[in-house]
């Protein structure tokens, strides 16, 4: 598949706005999760020791990590994007990891691929510090279900366009190109 040299749409992140956005949504799901996770044990007070400080922010770093390589592994099994096309990384200026393909996507297919770590890195480990009664999974969990929420401003953005629309990841910038079938030559 050959993009054209036709002007794509641009879809870009404001980071400053996904930062304040994200500083909020975490305050409140910490504050939402470990008052619903007290209230479904009956348990009300809350400890934690520095090996649990530690295991916190180990855990928040794997997860981090995991979630972008769920984005991988999303562009691999729903955009059929072969190993070899795709990076990984920190961008130390933005201060983010990222994930990313060259190939274009089918707009249905970096929907899935968007979505596919806040399933596997949020909701898993929120469900199962519910089930355990574990304040840091809990902790955890909320932490990255705030943290998606650049790949929720993407998807939302996505939604305007059909699903058979290809969008290319920037590989450097928190930016989307989109093209829509009549920019695109088979």
């Amino acid at each position: 598949m050959l993009l054209n040299n036709n002007q794509p749409i641009v879809i870009e992140l404001n980071m400053k706005k996904i930062a304040f956005a994200n500083l909020w949504l975490t305050i409140i799901l910490l504050i939402i999760f470990v008052a619903l996770n007290s209230f479904i044990h009956q348990r009300f007070s809350v400890s934690f020791s520095i090996w649990d400080l530690f295991i916190f922010i180990v855990g928040y770093v794997v997860l981090i990590v995991i979630h972008e390589v769920f984005h991988l592994i999303g562009f691999m099994l729903f955009g059929k994007v072969q190993f070899q096309q795709l990076d990984y990384g920190l961008n130390l200026k933005l201060g983010v990891a990222y994930a990313t393909t060259m190939e274009p996507l089918e707009n249905r297919a970096m929907k899935k691929a968007l979505m596919l770590p806040f399933w596997t890195t949020g909701v898993v480990p929120s469900i199962l510090g519910f089930t355990l009664d574990n304040f840091i999974l809990v902790s955890l969990g909320s932490l990255l279900i705030a943290g998606a929420i650049g790949d929720f401003y993407m998807y939302k953005e996505l939604r305007k366009f059909p699903n058979d629309a290809y969008v290319k990841d920037d590989p450097e910038l928190p930016k989307l190109y989109v093209y829509t079938k009549k920019q695109v030559e088979t």
